[in-house]
């Protein structure tokens, strides 16, 4: 190692601290940091005219739609029972304040309802990402984003992306998976719609979110944490070989197939170009060209898991047919009408889109056009697939409806461009339609065959290989007197000899050893029901008879268990038939902490308050009932004394021991000024004070549900007049923590889509779907 020059120059720096000549970001426009970039994309004009995806004159309101900044947009979330306090603040105070305002010479326009988004949970308005940020008139605005979307109660997420998950028509019973799912906003829609009844604490469905980049499933994990839900596990595979899993049913070990899928797949991005501004500089046909066989393999792959009778939403963020009609067609032609269609247009009223196309054509980064795939030189076979045509046959194509396809085009409702498609599973796939026999030394072998339908396994077809099928698959063998679909190869014309037809039981070759990469997990260890750590909490609380004992899991084998976790009973039961299948990011919502302090009072584990909604139908002990003004003191002093309450939950608190307790809130339908929601907080009682254990930006959003407005200026100083409280609450409102660093969780702006998988050595431009607009 050489010294350090201590006589090196330093750079010239500026008033403000940056050296000479370095720019700061926000000294120029909207789009800091692209402003060299030149919205002008010649060969991507001349290639969208010729397809003809706009209509006949307006290819220039497209353009020009194109070059503008992508307006905010927020979604409320919906599976909250708060949601509604939540729309009634912004409708009446943060949409006031900010309509008519005029920042910059731009004036701010009133803030409008998604119209096809149902019970107006989606927001949208002219304001840019810039201005939201550093106008001070608009700061208090952004404060509020901030600390609910950290809170999870607000995403900001572009309009076209919650489109997806709304399509896929989630119950809370579905099997759900999510193929390519970071940076997880589409994610959080799903979870929110598992839980559309907040009364049902474990809903019977579940979500197994995944992604190929170890490091966006942690952003994935952030996201979802957010929700606080015991139904989401994030993994990380391959999207194109992402594992087959098994589970327990009525004692028999069964294949899982979805109810949903969501195929949201990597793409080249060309309809995020409004705020992907880099986009315009390296557009080239041959993205779509080198994407085109992952979005397949990803497609069947995620068609093959899916159940019969359940629906898989075929998405991209890219307007270009060789990524959008062009996989629809080749998924529909290979299922041999295992697959439909749907037509979706009837499911969200109010928006706009333009139905698929059913001719195309094929364009090299050259420049070079072909129609069909027999004009295609033999040189360029490798680049140019016959699936990137439209089916020859005229019948053929008539009857997949590729009409059905809805393709949004920005100039249509000021969005992102976007391609969307619904297939239904009417049948097994063809290369699926035999029945197959499970390798499975504890069960007798004739038990071992099961209806077709019900576990549909094998090959993929030959003109899709898997990426990986030796090590996800579990091969099949065909029933006496059945054979494999006419032209479709069996697993069996290359079996293992050594491994294949040992009583009678058919098994896979021996399966290459899973690849992990990124940090190395801790393991996820579940509970017995007579495991020591239940008998003081089941005392402490009181919890009633039908608590899940076997539900609850810990991250550790040895030693102290620090933290408890909770997941639902059917994720219990993949986890457990898939730990050495799959790899298991995280999953689960943390419901007790160890305290050390506690073990004095008989119980060692506090309530946390992520798992507080998950926990409390259980605890019937240590719960106190309390106002709205019990909620302002224990939100705004750190530790109030036990008199500071109202007579009704000081008299509850005298009564209990000290320890963790549940300070719960119901709404009085008789005054409709407060709340009409229920809250629970986590809070322990002291000698002779009370607190409450809840996260900061937690505690502002409840703050705000009951009237006290926190706000504070940039160097974190109280702004005189801006902070507004109800009943002499102004003091002890500045008790709360400093302020928050006030970085927005900007998803994946500047990430890459959904997932950037394996594309065989090539390196496309891959797109932000989903990524937050504000």
């Amino acid at each position: 190692m050489g010294r350090k020059n201590r006589n090196r120059q330093r750079p010239q720096q500026n008033r403000d601290g940056r050296p000479e000549g370095k720019r700061n970001r926000d000294d120029a426009g909207w789009g800091a940091g692209y402003s060299e970039i030149i919205k002008e994309n010649k060969l991507f004009e001349h290639y969208y005219k010729e397809l003809k995806i706009v209509p006949d004159g307006e290819f220039e309101a497209f353009m020009d739609a194109m070059r503008e900044p992508l307006p905010a947009t927020i979604r409320i979330t919906g599976y909250k029972s708060h949601a509604k306090e939540i729309l009634h603040t912004l409708k009446e105070k943060y949409f006031k304040e900010v309509q008519d305002l005029e920042v910059d010479g731009q004036k701010i326009e009133a803030p409008q309802p998604l119209s096809w988004y149902p019970d107006e949970l989606a927001w949208h308005t002219n304001l840019s990402r810039k201005i939201l940020r550093k106008s001070p008139l608009l700061e208090k605005f952004h404060q509020f984003l901030v600390s609910e979307t950290e809170s999870g109660n607000i995403s900001r997420q572009e309009a076209v992306s919650m489109i997806p998950p709304l399509l896929l028509k989630i119950e809370p019973q579905h099997k759900i998976l999510d193929m390519c799912a970071a940076p997880g906003s589409k994610t959080a829609q799903l979870i929110e719609m598992l839980h559309s009844d907040m009364d049902v604490p474990f809903p019977e469905g579940f979500v197994i979110a995944n992604d190929v980049d170890n490091k966006r499933c942690y952003l994935l994990v952030h996201q979802a944490k957010r929700l606080n839900s015991p139904c989401i596990m994030v993994v990380n595979h391959d999207a194109s070989s992402i594992p087959r899993l098994h589970f327990d049913q009525d004692g028999k070990k069964d294949v899982l197939f979805y109810d949903r899928i969501l195929c949201d797949v990597p793409c080249s991005g060309d309809g995020t170009m409004r705020k992907n501004i880099d986009v315009w500089k390296k557009w080239t046909t041959s993205n779509s060209l080198q994407l085109h066989g992952l979005q397949i393999r990803i497609a069947v792959r995620g068609v093959e898991q899916l159940a019969v009778g359940g629906r898989m939403v075929y998405s991209t963020c890219s307007l270009n047919p060789i990524e959008d009609e062009a996989v629809i067609a080749a998924l529909l032609e290979k299922s041999e009408g295992a697959l439909e269609l749907a037509d979706a247009s009837v499911d969200l009223p109010g928006l706009k889109y333009m139905p698929g196309i059913t001719s195309w054509k094929v364009m090299t980064k050259e420049g070079q056009w072909y129609s069909d795939w027999s004009e295609v030189p033999t040189s360029r076979h490798t680049q140019i697939r016959p699936t990137m045509f439209p089916p020859a046959d005229p019948e053929k194509l008539a009857n997949m409806r590729l009409e059905r396809c809805m393709r949004i085009l920005p100039h249509h409702q000021n969005t992102g461009g976007f391609f969307v498609a619904v297939l239904v599973k009417k049948a097994p796939m063809p290369w699926n339609r035999r029945y197959p026999k499970l390798r499975n030394k504890d069960v007798n072998a004739s038990s071992d065959v099961a209806p077709a339908e019900e576990l549909q396994m094998g090959a993929f077809p030959a003109e899709v290989p898997p990426a990986d099928s030796s090590s996800t698959d579990t091969p099949v063998e065909a029933v006496e007197g059945e054979t494999p679909a006419e032209g479709k190869p069996s697993v069996l014309d290359t079996p293992d000899h050594s491994e294949v037809k040992k009583d009678n039981v058919c098994g896979p070759p021996p399966p290459k050893k899973m690849k992990l990469f990124g940090f190395k997990e801790d393991p996820f260890v579940f509970l017995t029901e007579d495991d020591p750590i239940f008998p003081p909490i089941q005392a402490f609380y009181n919890l009633s008879p039908d608590f899940p004992k076997l539900n609850v899991l810990t991250r550790t084998h040895e030693g102290k268990k620090r933290h408890l976790y909770m997941v639902s009973k059917e994720l219990r039961n993949v986890l457990l038939n898939n730990s050495e299948r799959m790899k298991v990011i995280n999953t689960g919502v943390k419901v007790w902490s160890r305290n050390t302090d506690g073990e004095q009072f008989g119980c060692a584990f506090r309530l946390a308050q992520e798992g507080i909604y998950t926990l409390c139908p259980y605890i019937r002990a240590r719960i106190i009932n309390i106002s709205v003004e019990d909620v302002k003191v224990l939100l705004t002093q750190e530790n109030p004394f036990l008199s500071k309450l109202g007579d009704d939950a000081h008299s509850q608190a005298k009564k209990l021991e000290m320890g963790s307790i549940v300070l719960r809130y119901l709404p009085d339908p008789k005054d409709p000024d407060a709340p009409q929601c229920p809250i629970d907080l986590c809070g322990w009682r002291g000698k002779t004070s009370i607190r409450a254990f809840v996260p900061r930006n937690e505690r502002l959003h409840y703050l705000r549900m009951v009237g006290v407005e926190v706000f504070r200026d940039k160097q974190g100083k109280k702004n005189d007049g801006s902070t507004e409280t109800q009943e002499g609450s102004t003091e002890d409102a500045e008790s709360l923590s400093q302020e928050p660093d006030l970085v927005e969780q900007e998803g994946a702006e500047t990430e890459q889509n959904c997932s950037e998988s394996n594309t065989n050595g090539a390196e496309p431009v891959v797109s932000t779907c989903d990524g937050p607009t504000s």
